[in-house]
């Protein structure tokens, strides 16, 4: 498998999935592309609301489970880190909510569950 930008080549098979095999797997790249989203949209929103971050980590773990008729992904849990000077941890959090709701990718799964663990540095 190749990204078109180049950004990615390398095997993309049934054991890079379900197995130990090497390469990547659709859940690790949707992770990739949630996380990235996320961090942008949390990003623009506290900046714009004055608060501008100095740094904001997101790992996003996507689940693969079985359930009627094969498998599905089943939840996806997002865990950010802000640092942010100026912010208490409370308007933190209610940036953190509205920027899972407002964020592209989050709303392209929305279909599934997404929790958000979010703190401040």
């Amino acid at each position: 498998m190749r990204l078109g930008s180049g950004a990615y080549e390398g095997q993309y098979s049934f054991k890079s999935r379900f197995e130990s095999g090497d390469g990547t797997n659709p859940e690790e790249l949707i992770a990739a592309a949630h996380a990235g989203c996320y961090s942008m949209a949390l990003s623009n929103m506290l900046s714009q609301a004055g608060h501008p971050p100095t740094s904001v980590r997101t790992t996003a773990a996507v689940h693969l489970g079985p359930v009627e008729g094969g498998f599905a992904i089943t939840r996806i849990d997002l865990d950010t880190t802000g640092e942010v000077p100026g912010i208490n941890e409370t308007e933190f959090l209610k940036h953190a909510e509205a920027a899972k709701a407002g964020c592209p990718v989050s709303k392209a799964l929305s279909a599934v569950e997404i929790t958000l663990n979010a703190k401040l540095a």
